[in-house]
C-alpha cells in the first residue's frame, strides 16, 4: 500500500496528482485550488494485512481516506457487512474509518478474529482497503515435562532441546543460567535457528545443572522459562578424537524455499573433536557480494534481499584434522506478487482518452483482476467509455459520469497486491496561480525564469507577452517550458519590464502580469594583492567593490578558507583587511567574499611573512594630506572634486577617502562619502538637494591614514521634494481610548528643502472608513483621541516640504490603547505531583475579553495553614508568571503537609484581569526537618540523659524518633553502632549500661510515614569515677571539649605523674609496714557496707541489679566522683564530627540480645543548646591506670 503524508484533512485531497498523473493534465499543489476541485476517495492509511494485536489492549483497525467531498466509511467482516451500530464494543472515530474495539469490559479479543475490509465512498467513487486479518497474539506456557539429567562422555556431542511453546508471533529463544546470565557460546557451543543448544563436543567445564531455555514473546512483553536441564560430563582417558558429523541438517541434501525480498538463512552445525570449522560455497557460482553475511561462528549463512538469481545449490563443508563432511541445500526462490507498473490516478477533461495499466510479476506469475468502486468489473454498471484488455483499461471520450475508483488485484499462492487508482473527469476554465505583479530579480547575463503556474481542464495553452500591449514572445532568445515558465537564457538590462502570461482553453481565458528587474553584477574592482611582510609589521589587503545600487552587499574575509582568527590584531574595514603586528602564523591565503541576495564574487591573495633584514629598514610612514582641493562641473545632483596627492612616505597610496560636511544642518560633523583608488585624483560625487557641502580628502597607504586635507569651498545644492519618508512608524495606544502614532524624523539633509512637515494619516482596519489626516511639523508623535479600545489601525506618515510631497508611504498596522482584561480564567484545576510540587491547569480566556496584547497568565498562590500544626499564620502570596497563551504551569517550592489556595489571572500590556475563584489544594506528607535541638546532660559512670526538641518543620505526622550512637576511642576509631526507635510523643531518654570514661557520638533524627528526616549529631562522655572529676572553671567548656592537644605528651603532665607515682610508692611502703605489724585494712568490708547501686552489675536474665563482684577489673570503677556534670559544648566547637568518624555497622547488645539502653518518658521543650561534652584526662584517672 502506498503511504503519503497528508497535508490536511480538507486541503490535501489531490496531493497524489503531481506524482501520479499519466495524462497531460497536472494539478498544482495550490491550497485554494485543492479546496475547490472534486476528487474520488483515496485510502491514505490502513492497518497491515496480517495484523497481530495485543489481547490486553483495545483493538484499533486503521482506515483513513481523503476525497472531495469527504468520504464516508463502511466495513465488511469475513466477507459480509459489519454493522458497527449493533455492536456496543465497536466504535468508529469521527471523520475517519478507523475502528476501535473496546475489550476492557471483559470481552475476549479472540471474539473479533477475522478478515476485515474498509470501503471509503463519496459521490465520485469508492476505494477499498486490503483484507486485514486480525489475530490476537498468544504466549502460551511451557508444557510441563520431567527432564532427566544428561550424562555425557567427554568429547561426545550433545543437543539440548528447547521445544518452545507455539506462540503468535513466534518467540525469540535464548539460553541463560540461574543467575540470569547468558550462557557463553563459541564455535564449540552454539544455539541453532530452532532454539536448540548444540555442543560439537562436551568438555568437563560444561557440567552444570542450570541450562535454561527462555522464550521471549515481544508482542505481549512476556518471557516463559523451561525447566533447568542438568548436564554431567564424565571423563574417560584418553579422549577419542572424531571426524565431523552434521548434527543439523541431517542427511546429505535438503531443500529450502524462500520468498523474494526476504532474508535467506541456511544452517549447518557439526559434531567432532577437534571442533569442526564450517565453510560455505555456492555450486556453480559465487555468493552474492554485499548481501552475504556469516553468523553464529560461520554456522549460519545469511543472504539479505534474496531474488530469483539466488536460486541454486548451497554447500556447507565441516572440517577438522580428522576429515570433513558436507551437506547440499537446494534453494528455490519464489515470489509473492510485486509491482512492475502499479495503476496511477488519471485526471482527464471531458472527451479525452486515457489508460490504467496494472502490471505485476511473481513466481508463479500472478493473475490480474479488476474492480470498480469495490465491485468486480464484470458485474459493475457498464461504462461505454471503458474497455478492459487484460492488465489494461482503455478509456475513450470520457465524460464527467466516468469518474470512479478502480482496484487492481494481483495474486498468486504466496500473496496478493491491491491498488486503488481513480479516474477523475474535470471541466475547469483556466486559472493562473502565480501571484499578480510578482517581482523577479536576476543579475545581468544570467538566466531569468518567470513562472506562470496554471490549471485548467482541458489543459490550457500558454502565451507570453512583454508589456501590457506588447506582441507575443517568440524566437530563440526565449524558452517556453511545459509548466508555463518563461526562460530568458541570457537576461540583459533591456529585459527589465512587465511580462504578461495568458492561459486559455475552450472554457475560458485568463492572464497575469509579473515584473522582471535585471541588476548589474557585483564586481571587485580592486582585488587583494600578494604581500611579503616582515614580522611585527602591518599587512593590509584591499577589496573594493562595485555593485548595483539597489542591492546591499556583505563582505566576508577568510583565512585559508576558514574564519579569521579571533584576534584583535585583525581589523576589518569597509574595503580592506588590516593585520597589525604580523607573526609567522599569519602566513596564508586571504579571501574576500562579497555576497548580495542575487550573486556572489570572491578574490584571494597570499600573505608571506619574512624575517626582518639585518640592515636598517626603510622608514615607512603614513602619507601627507592631499592638497589643492577644487570643485568643478557643478550640477543639481552631482559635482566633480579634484586634488593633488601629498607625499607617500615610502609606502604607495592605496586609496583616497572623501568626506563631506553639511554646513546648513550639521556644521562641524564630517560624514563618509566615497573612496577611490590611489591612482585616481578626481571623482564625480552624487549630491542631495538642500545641502551646503564642503569636502575633504584623506590619503591611505599600507601604514595607515593621513591627516584630513583642508576643506574645499562650499557648494549649496537646490531644494527638491523629499526623496524618502520617516522610518520606524508605529501606532501604540497609551490609554484605552487613544492611539499614539510615532516615527523617526528625517535628518536635516534628508529634508531636501525648507519647511519640512509630516502628513499623518490613519483609519480603522477592516472597516470601510476614509483616511483621516493631519499635517504636523517639528514633532515625531501624534495622539489620536476617542478611539475604541484595542482595535487595529492602518497608519502612514508622509514627508513634505515647501516644494511638495515625498513618494507615497507604505502602511503599517498599529493598535489603539489596551484596557484591563474583563474575564478570569475558568476551570482551574490543580494536580499535586509530590509534597513540594503541583501542576495547575486552566482554560484560556476568549481573546476578545483580553482587550490588549496577551502577555500571559499569573498564578497567585499562598499557604493557608500547616496540616500538622493546624495554626494559621499570615504568609505573603507568591506569584508565578507564564508567558504567552500557556494553559498550565508548575508550582515549585511548596511546603509538605500544608493547605494552599491559588487563583489565576490573565495579563495584557495594561495589567491584570480579575482573579479566578480561589482553588484549595493540599500537599502530602514529606520527611521532617532535623530535631530543633539535642542536649546531653547528667553524665554518670554508665548513663547519659538525652533531651531534644521536635522538628521545626515536621512536614507531616511524626511517627517516631531514631537514635543511633557509637563509642569513639582515643584514636578516633568508631565502635559498633546501636539504633533505638523512640515514640514520637517522647522528648527525653536515659541511656544506661554505658562504658565509663567513654566518648559517644549520637545521631538523632525524626521520621514520618514518608521517611526519615535529616539528622542532628552530638557527642558526650561518661564520667571516670567519683573522685577523679575536677569541676571546670566557668567558661572552660570549650577548652575541655577540645581534643586537639594530647595531654599525655605535655611536660607538666609527665612531671605530675612522676610525683603521683612517688606518692603511691610511699603509701605502699606505709601499708606494707602496717600489715607486717598485724594491722587490718578493711577495704572489702567497707565496700560491702556501702555498695553503690549505680555501679552494681545487671543480671543477664531480667536486667535487675545483682551482687557486686570484686574481680580485679571492677575495682577501679569505685574510684572517682559520680557527681553529674552539665558541661555542654556546641557542635561547632568540637573537633570530633561525623566526617571524622564515619558510621559503624554493629550495635551493642546484652547477652540476651536486648539493647543496653533504656529511655524515660520525660518531655521537655527547651531551646537547643550545644551538647557535645569532652573531658580531658584527669590525673586521678591516670593514677588508676598506673596502679
Amino acid at each position: 500500500m502506498m503511504k503519503m503524508k497528508s497535508i490536511s484533512a480538507s486541503k490535501a485531497s489531490l496531493v497524489f496528482f503531481l506524482c501520479q498523473m499519466i495524462s497531460a493534465l497536472d494539478v498544482p499543489l495550490d491550497s485554494k485550488l485543492l479546496e475547490e476541485l472534486s476528487q474520488p476517495p483515496t485510502i491514505t492509511q490502513q492497518s497491515p494485512k496480517d495484523y497481530i494485536v495485543d489481547p490486553r489492549e483495545n483493538i484499533v483497525i486503521q482506515c483513513e481516506a481523503k476525497g472531495k467531498p469527504p468520504p464516508s466509511f463502511s466495513w465488511t467482516r469475513n466477507g459480509t457487512h459489519f454493522d458497527i451500530d449493533k455492536d456496543a464494543q465497536v466504535t468508529m472515530k469521527p471523520n475517519s474509518g478507523t475502528l476501535v474495539v473496546n475489550i476492557m469490559n471483559g470481552v475476549k479479543a479472540e471474539a473479533y478474529e477475522g478478515v476485515y475490509q474498509c470501503t471509503a465512498r463519496n459521490e465520485r467513487g469508492a476505494a477499498i482497503s486490503n483484507n486485514i486479518v486480525i489475530r490476537p497474539s498468544r504466549s502460551p506456557l511451557w508444557t510441563k515435562e520431567k527432564l532427566e539429567p544428561n550424562h555425557v562422555r567427554e568429547g561426545d556431542s550433545l543437543v539440548l532441546n528447547c521445544r518452545p511453546p507455539v506462540g503468535l508471533p513466534p518467540p525469540i529463544i535464548f539460553w541463560m543460567d540461574n543467575a540470569f546470565q547468558r550462557l557463553p557460546q563459541s564455535e564449540r557451543v552454539s544455539q541453532g535457528l530452532n532454539g536448540d543448544l548444540y555442543f560439537s563436543n562436551v568438555q568437563p567445564e560444561d557440567t552444570r545443572e542450570d541450562y535454561i531455555c527462555y522464550a521471549r514473546f515481544n508482542h505481549t512483553q512476556t518471557i516463559q522459562q523451561k525447566q533447568p536441564i542438568s548436564v554431567k560430563v564424565f571423563s574417560t582417558k584418553p579422549v577419542t578424537e572424531r571426524p565431523p558429523v552434521l548434527l543439523t541438517p541431517t542427511g546429505s541434501t535438503s531443500n529450502k524455499v524462500e520468498l523474494r525480498g526476504n532474508v535467506l538463512l541456511l544452517e549447518c552445525i557439526a559434531a567432532g573433536l577437534p571442533t569442526p570449522v564450517i565453510r560455505w560455497i555456492k555450486e556453480g557460482g559465487e555468493l552474492p557480494a554485499n548481501r552475504t553475511f556469516f553468523e553464529n561462528f560461520k554456522k549460519t549463512l545469511k543472504i539479505v534481499d534474496v531474488s530469483e538469481a539466488d536460486t541454486g545449490n548451497y554447500k556447507c563443508i565441516a572440517r577438522n584434522a580428522l576429515g570433513s563432511t558436507h551437506h547440499v541445500i537446494s534453494v528455490t526462490v519464489k515470489a509473492a506478487p510485486y509491482w512492475i507498473t502499479a495503476p496511477r490516478n488519471l485526471v482527464l477533461s471531458p472527451g479525452e482518452d486515457g489508460t490504467l495499466i496494472c502490471r505485476a510479476n511473481g513466481n508463479p506469475k500472478p493473475s490480474i483482476s479488476w474492480l470498480t468502486n469495490g465491485v468486480p468489473i464484470a458485474i459493475a454498471p457498464e461504462d461505454p467509455s471503458r474497455k478492459v484488455d487484460g492488465d489494461t483499461i482503455i478509456f475513450s471520450a470520457v465524460q464527467e459520469r466516468s469518474s470512479a475508483v478502480y482496484q487492481c488485484n494481483a495474486s498468486n499462492e504466496y500473496g496478493y497486491l491491491l491498488a486503488n487508482a481513480f479516474v477523475n473527469v474535470l471541466a475547469e476554465p483556466p486559472r493562473i496561480l502565480t501571484p499578480t505583479n510578482k517581482l523577479y530579480q536576476v543579475i545581468a547575463d544570467s538566466p531569468a525564469l518567470i513562472d506562470c503556474a496554471y490549471f485548467g481542464s482541458p489543459k490550457p495553452e500558454i502565451e507570453w507577452f512583454k508589456g501590457v500591449k506588447g506582441s507575443i514572445l517568440r524566437g530563440n532568445e526565449y524558452v517556453f517550458h511545459d509548466n508555463g515558465t518563461l526562460e530568458i537564457p541570457v537576461a540583459q538590462k533591456d529585459s527589465t519590464g512587465t511580462y504578461t502570461c495568458v492561459a486559455r482553453n475552450k472554457l475560458g481565458k485568463t492572464q497575469n502580469e509579473v515584473q522582471l528587474e535585471v541588476k548589474d553584477p557585483t564586481v571587485i574592482i580592486k582585488q587583494p594583492e600578494y604581500k611579503v611582510i616582515q614580522r611585527s609589521a602591518q599587512a593590509s589587503f584591499e577589496c573594493v567593490i562595485k555593485h548595483d545600487p539597489t542591492l546591499m552587499p556583505t563582505v566576508i574575509w577568510l583565512k585559508d578558507n576558514n574564519e579569521l582568527p579571533d584576534d584583535e590584531r585583525f581589523l576589518v574595514g569597509k574595503d580592506n583587511l588590516t593585520i597589525m603586528n604580523v607573526t609567522d602564523k599569519d602566513d596564508g591565503t586571504y579571501t574576500c567574499i562579497v555576497n548580495t541576495t542575487l550573486d556572489s564574487v570572491s578574490a584571494s591573495a597570499v600573505l608571506t611573512v619574512v624575517a626582518a633584514p639585518p640592515t636598517p629598514a626603510i622608514i615607512y610612514a603614513r602619507p601627507n594630506p592631499p592638497l589643492d582641493l577644487e570643485l568643478t562641473g557643478q550640477l543639481e545632483r552631482s559635482i566633480e572634486l579634484s586634488w593633488v596627492p601629498g607625499e607617500e612616505n615610502n609606502s604607495p597610496i592605496t586609496n583616497f577617502v572623501i568626506e563631506y560636511e553639511d554646513g546648513l544642518h550639521e556644521p562641524g560633523v564630517w560624514h563618509y562619502q566615497t573612496e577611490v583608488p590611489g591612482s585616481q585624483t578626481t571623482v564625480q560625487l552624487k549630491l542631495s538637494p538642500y545641502v551646503n557641502y564642503s569636502f575633504r580628502v584623506i590619503a591611505v597607504n599600507e601604514i595607515g591614514r593621513s591627516q584630513p586635507s583642508e576643506p574645499s569651498e562650499q557648494y549649496l545644492t537646490k531644494s527638491a521634494n523629499p526623496d524618502e519618508n520617516p522610518s520606524n512608524v508605529q501606532g501604540i495606544g497609551s490609554e484605552p481610548d487613544n492611539l499614539v502614532i510615532t516615527w523617526e524624523s528625517l535628518k536635516g539633509f534628508q529634508s531636501n528643502g525648507p519647511g519640512l512637515q509630516y502628513k499623518v494619516s490613519w483609519r480603522q482596519k477592516d472597516v470601510d472608513d476614509e483616511w483621516t489626516s493631519v499635517v504636523v511639523a517639528n514633532v515625531s508623535k501624534y495622539i489620536v483621541s476617542g478611539t475604541p479600545t484595542f482595535v487595529p489601525y492602518e497608519i502612514k506618515v508622509q514627508a513634505l516640504n515647501d516644494l511638495g510631497y515625498a513618494p507615497e508611504p507604505s502602511e503599517v498596522i498599529g493598535h489603539s490603547g489596551e484596557d484591563l482584561p474583563m474575564v478570569a480564567p475558568g476551570n482551574v484545576q490543580v494536580h499535586v505531583i509530590n509534597s513540594t510540587l503541583a501542576k495547575v491547569h486552566w482554560d484560556p480566556v476568549p481573546l476578545k475579553s483580553v482587550r490588549g496584547h496577551l502577555q500571559g497568565y499569573k498564578v497567585y498562590y499562598w499557604k493557608v495553614q500547616s496540616l500538622s500544626r493546624r495554626s494559621k499564620r499570615h504568609v505573603e502570596k507568591k506569584i508565578l508568571t507564564f508567558r504567552g497563551n500557556k494553559t498550565f504551569g508548575m508550582l515549585p517550592g511548596l511546603e509538605p503537609y500544608s493547605s494552599y489556595k491559588l487563583n489565576v489571572r490573565v495579563v495584557n500590556g495594561k495589567g491584570e484581569g480579575p482573579a479566578s475563584p480561589d482553588k484549595v489544594f493540599k500537599t502530602p506528607e514529606g520527611v521532617p526537618s532535623s530535631p530543633s535541638f539535642l542536649k546531653i546532660t547528667n553524665p554518670t559512670l554508665d548513663s547519659l540523659t538525652l533531651e531534644w526538641g521536635s522538628p521545626t518543620h515536621p512536614n507531616g505526622v511524626l511517627t517516631s524518633y531514631i537514635l543511633k550512637f557509637q563509642p569513639i576511642n582515643n584514636t578516633h576509631e568508631l565502635g559498633p553502632l546501636v539504633e533505638i526507635i523512640i515514640p514520637a510523643n517522647e522528648s527525653s531518654l536515659i541511656l544506661k549500661n554505658l562504658n565509663y570514661s567513654t566518648r559517644y557520638k549520637f545521631y538523632f533524627n525524626a521520621q514520618t510515614s514518608v521517611g526519615s528526616g535529616s539528622q542532628i549529631t552530638e557527642e558526650a562522655v561518661t564520667i571516670m569515677d567519683e573522685a577523679g572529676i575536677l569541676r571546670p572553671a566557668i567558661g572552660a567548656g570549650k577548652a575541655m571539649a577540645s581534643r586537639q592537644v594530647d595531654i599525655a605528651t605535655q611536660g607538666w603532665f609527665i612531671g605530675l605523674m612522676c610525683a603521683v607515682a612517688l606518692l603511691i610508692l610511699i603509701l605502699l611502703i606505709v601499708c606494707f609496714i602496717r600489715r607486717n605489724k598485724g594491722g587490718k585494712y578493711p577495704v572489702k568490708e567497707k565496700e560491702d557496707a556501702h555498695a553503690d547501686p549505680e555501679i552494681q552489675p545487671m543480671k543477664e536474665d531480667d536486667g535487675t541489679f545483682g551482687e557486686y563482684s570484686d574481680a580485679e577489673d571492677h575495682k577501679p570503677l569505685k574510684k572517682g566522683s559520680r557527681t553529674p556534670s552539665d558541661r555542654t559544648v556546641k557542635k561547632e566547637d568540637s573537633d570530633d564530627s561525623l566526617v571524622d568518624y564515619g558510621e559503624g555497622v554493629n550495635g551493642q547488645f546484652n547477652e540476651d540480645g536486648s539493647f543496653i539502653g533504656q529511655y524515660s518518658g520525660k518531655k521537655e521543650k527547651e531551646p537547643a543548646e550545644g551538647n557535645e561534652s569532652s573531658e580531658a584526662p584527669s590525673p586521678v584517672n591516670a593514677m588508676n591506670s598506673f596502679v
